[in-house]
This record gives C-alpha cells, structure tokens and sequence, in this order.
C-alpha cells in the first residue's frame, strides 16, 4: 500500500513538474514575443516599403511617356487684353497619363505578387517564397532573426521570419501642382502624380496594415509671363526697375 502511495506521488510530482516547464516555456515565449513584436513590425514596415517602393518605381520608368515639359499640358486662353495672359492645365493629358501609371503599377504589383521575380528587389539577406507566391499568399520572404533585431554579430544566423505582404484594394492616385516664383513675372511650375498603395503586412502573431507613397513628377517646367514695365521688389517701396514704354 506504502508502495502504490510512494509511486503515485512521483508520478504527481512528475506531472506537475512537466507541467510547471510547459507553462515556463509558453510564457517566456509570449513574453519575449511581445517585448520583440515591436522591433518585427518596424523592420518588416520598412523592408515592405523597399519591395513596394521598388515595384511602383520599376512600373514607372517602363511607362512610354517620361517627364513633360509643363509648357506641354498648359492651355492659355483668349483675354481681352495683349499684355494679360490667362492659362489653365490640359486636364485631358494628365488624366491620360494619371491613368497609364495606375494601370502599370497595379500590374507590376499583381505580377510580383504572383511570384514574378523580375518586378522584385535583391535585397541583401532576404530570401523570396516564391512557393507561396504563386499560390496567391501575396509577396513573401524571409529574414534571419539577427538582422531584423539589429544585432550585427548573429546577423545571418538564427531562424528565419517570414514577412508576407499583399495589396489591399485598389492603386490610388492623386494629382497635385506646385508654383513657385522665379525671376520677374515668373514661374517653375511642378505637376505630380502622388501614388499610394495599401498593403497588409503579416508577421508571426501579428499583422498590421500600412501604406506605401511615392511621388512621381508628370510636368515640369518654367512658365514665362509678359515683362511688366514696371517692377517693384515688394509692397510701398519705390519702383526698382523701370522700363521705357514706347510711344507712338
């Protein structure tokens, strides 16, 4: 009877002992997860922005219209007087090559996504899945533990984490001009094409999503106005320069 006690208490204490250790596993587990989770968000936000940034840039410069002159897609229009000049954009050119940049960025990122590696960066340490690629699970690689912690003597050693990303929705675009005063009357005007891109980015236990911007310039040029006959440098000040006016 003494015997049967004795050997069900070491199994007891045996059990609770594996138990104990089970539990110690699992929470230094979570706990070292979470105080890492941070750094692997951060390091696969940036390494994602790289692949994103570089398909949507790769897309651009296969485009068959490069950067215009502004002068290209600027309308002047009839006024009353010689001496005034009134113009405006020619919103048909832009929106022409607006919708030309979508539409190949939209398809380099599907085609990278389905495991094309020519729309793809080669990047130092990063290893693409091609496998999953082309089974749909969007654009995935794979990073050593040393270098997404940053820890520089481990940095091609450790297990690899992987990092997929794919597209949420749709490629958005926007147009926005600068002006800027040059000279005497005047101006470097800029038209740019502002691309956005959301992705959803999945890391071991987590996911988060983000978004990738990148500006890409349609038109640029200086926009030359009349020479006025008089030029004054600022407001309530005496005129600076003076030009003859021909009578007749």
């Amino acid at each position: 009877m003494r015997f049967r006690t004795k050997k069900r208490n070491s199994k007891n204490i045996i059990t609770l002992i594996l138990v104990s250790l089970v539990l110690s596993v699992v929470l230094s587990i979570y706990t070292i997860n979470g105080r890492l989770m941070p750094i692997y968000k951060e390091y696969a936000e940036v390494q994602t922005n790289k692949v994103a940034s570089y398909v949507v840039s790769k897309a651009i410069n296969s485009r068959t219209s490069s950067v215009l002159d502004v002068n290209e897609i600027i309308v002047n229009l009839p006024t009353q007087s010689k001496d005034m000049i009134t113009t405006k954009f020619n919103t048909e050119i832009i929106n022409q090559v607006r919708a030309e940049t979508q539409t190949l960025v939209k398809e380099y990122l599907e085609q990278a996504e389905s495991g094309d590696l020519s729309h793809l960066p080669n990047l130092e340490n990063v290893e693409y899945d091609v496998g999953k690629m082309e089974a749909g699970d969007g654009i995935v690689f794979f990073v050593p533990l040393g270098q997404a912690l940053n820890i520089p003597i481990i940095g091609n050693l450790g297990p690899k984490i992987p990092i997929r990303f794919h597209i949420i929705g749709n490629v958005h675009s926007d147009v926005q001009s600068s002006i800027r005063e040059f000279g005497i009357n005047n101006a470097i005007v800029e038209v740019n094409l502002l691309i956005e891109v959301n992705v959803k980015i999945i890391i071991p236990f987590a996911s988060h999503s983000a978004s990738v911007e990148q500006k890409i310039p349609i038109a640029i040029g200086l926009v030359q106005g009349t020479v006025p006959h008089i030029y004054s440098a600022g407001e309530g000040t005496q005129p600076s320069i003076e030009v003859p006016i021909p009578y007749d």
